[in-house]
């Protein structure tokens, strides 16, 4: 495989890119609903903290976030040796760990795209809902929920190249460890670090490219695809 494009542990590198980057979305999504709707339409003390605590990571220095992680998931603080004693889940220095970091990292720009689609409903339309006997649940299942189906596919998007890119924060928790924890980004950096690598380097940054505009692609096809559904509907 080396000889017709990347070395063996590049390949591993994407591919867990991939596996850390879709776990860290598919776990983060159900929460960064919650957490939008909560934002947008709750009325409640604590909401200025609350947001505050979301967006933290995206003004933390990532490495920051990364330590922070370690001081509480890690094999000797109490949640990580919680974690490990109950249930024999490590996340220091595993891809776990990785999936948890790019997550964290991803979480604000996922609420930030859902809040503001669920702004931009008319509160009407759920009142109207609520008026006719539905509960809050099927509202949002059928009123709201459709209508921001394109924010939630950005917000998606978005956390998973978020997720994918990830590097200050994943490297600081689970290190670098060919095989193990070392991303597309992780691997790029190492491949910087030894002269003779740069076509490495290129290669890894192509694979990239072509992964987000690809990701860029589906999500464009699946809002499409959604708007004609409503308009048939």
């Amino acid at each position: 495989m080396e000889s017709v494009f990347l070395s063996p542990e590049s390949w591993t590198a994407v591919f867990l890119s991939l596996r850390v980057s879709l776990v860290a979305t598919l776990l983060s999504l159900p929460l960064a609903i919650w957490v939008a709707h909560l934002l947008a339409r709750g009325r409640f003390r604590g909401k200025q903290v609350l947001n505050a605590l979301v967006h933290l990571p995206l003004v933390l220095p990532p490495v920051v976030t990364g330590y922070l992680l370690l001081l509480t998931y890690g094999r000797r603080a109490p949640i990580g040796q919680f974690l490990e004693h109950s249930f024999g889940f490590v996340l220091a220095f595993r891809w776990t760990g990785a999936a948890l970091a790019a997550a964290v990292m991803a979480f604000p720009l996922m609420v930030r795209a859902i809040r503001i689609a669920i702004e931009t409903v008319d509160p009407k339309l759920e009142e109207a809902a609520a008026t006719l006997g539905a509960s809050r649940w099927f509202t949002f299942r059928h009123v709201t929920l459709p209508l921001i189906f394109p924010g939630v596919i950005a917000g998606s998007v978005l956390g998973w190249a978020k997720a994918m890119g990830e590097f200050g924060a994943t490297i600081t928790f689970v290190s670098n460890i060919p095989g193990q924890t070392q991303t597309v980004p992780s691997a790029i950096y190492a491949a910087l670090q030894v002269p003779g690598r740069e076509s490495e380097v290129l290669k890894l940054v192509l694979i990239s490219v072509v992964l987000a505009v690809g990701a860029l692609l589906v999500s464009e096809w699946l809002v499409r695809r959604r708007r004609k559904k409503v308009d048939a509907a």
